[in-house]
């Protein structure tokens, strides 16, 4: 079904002065492939682990990335901090993560994956790498490349905004959350890298 199809099949509501087309919002239809595409969603994730999808994504970057603290894997993930230390505590008692020491005390302790976490990794990492392949089916490397390059302003545009509003949200005297309160060090942490060039 292309859009133009849905759009015959779901008229915007005449009844609703400048409604919102949601078909051509998109955040929506950002949103709307990420829901399509959540790991709990696919059956044969279910197959290969019984872990839950906070700590599925955790063990992805810990395998993909680690020795790596959980703030490393909050900001990566853009997990709040919060499910990322839930997770990490699952994953150290399931034995598929440990701990190392850590060099700088205020940091957390940095994790690795464990021979049992490293089976696990691979077997749901193949079939990530077995969906990306179905999903590309017809889109060509050179626009693979562009949406990537895309996706990746869309997520600093989106940091950078939701940061904003936290900052306004603060100067207006109301209430934030910590995860609202994370934005605003990730945008620090990403002007750093980009003024760095790290």
């Amino acid at each position: 079904m292309t859009s133009n199809q849905r759009l015959e099949a779901f008229n915007l509501a005449e009844q609703q002065d400048g409604a919102l087309d949601l078909y051509q919002h998109i955040p929506y239809r950002v949103a709307v492939t990420s829901n399509l595409l959540a790991i709990d969603r696919d059956a044969k994730i279910a197959q290969l682990t019984e872990l839950h999808t906070r700590e599925i994504r955790v063990l992805l970057n810990v395998g993909s990335y680690g020795p790596v603290n959980a703030a490393d894997i909050a900001y990566q993930s853009r997990l709040d901090p919060y499910s990322v230390n839930r997770a990490i505590n699952s994953l150290l008692k399931t034995g598929y993560l440990e701990t190392l020491p850590s060099a700088d005390k205020q940091r957390s302790k940095p994790v690795q994956i464990t021979a049992e976490g490293l089976v696990i990794y691979h077997k749901v990492a193949r079939h990530m790498q077995q969906r990306q392949a179905q999903l590309m089916q017809g889109i060509s490397e050179q626009e693979q490349a562009q949406l990537l390059s895309l996706l990746e302003k869309l997520e600093l545009n989106a940091e950078s905004m939701l940061a904003s509003h936290v900052q306004q949200a603060e100067q207006q005297g109301l209430s934030v959350t910590r995860d609202q309160k994370e934005l605003l060090r990730w945008q620090q942490r990403t002007q750093k890298m980009i003024a760095t060039g790290e």
